[in-house]
């Protein structure tokens, strides 16, 4: 069985869960519980430069105090 996640030529999501982790998603796949969409339908790259552009902290959310947390963060629709 091949993997999903990498084909270039395919389309993605990229999700973000509560703790401000994301997650580049094959699009043909349902979004787990959990997760939210941050950006819709688009090539691998797109998503891949977004995930990198916005997130910019990887601590989860829970380990952030008031001085560390990551930038404002924007969901599809809003």
């Amino acid at each position: 069985m091949s993997n999903p996640f990498e084909y270039e030529d395919s389309n993605y999501l990229v999700l973000m869960n509560d703790e401000g982790q994301y997650s580049l998603w094959p699009a043909s796949i349902p979004v787990p519980a959990g997760w939210t969409l941050m950006l819709e339908k688009a090539k691998r790259r797109v998503c891949l430069d977004y995930i990198a552009e916005q997130w910019t902290d990887l601590k989860p959310l829970s380990l952030c105090d008031e001085t560390g947390m990551p930038g404002m963060i924007h969901e599809v629709g809003r």
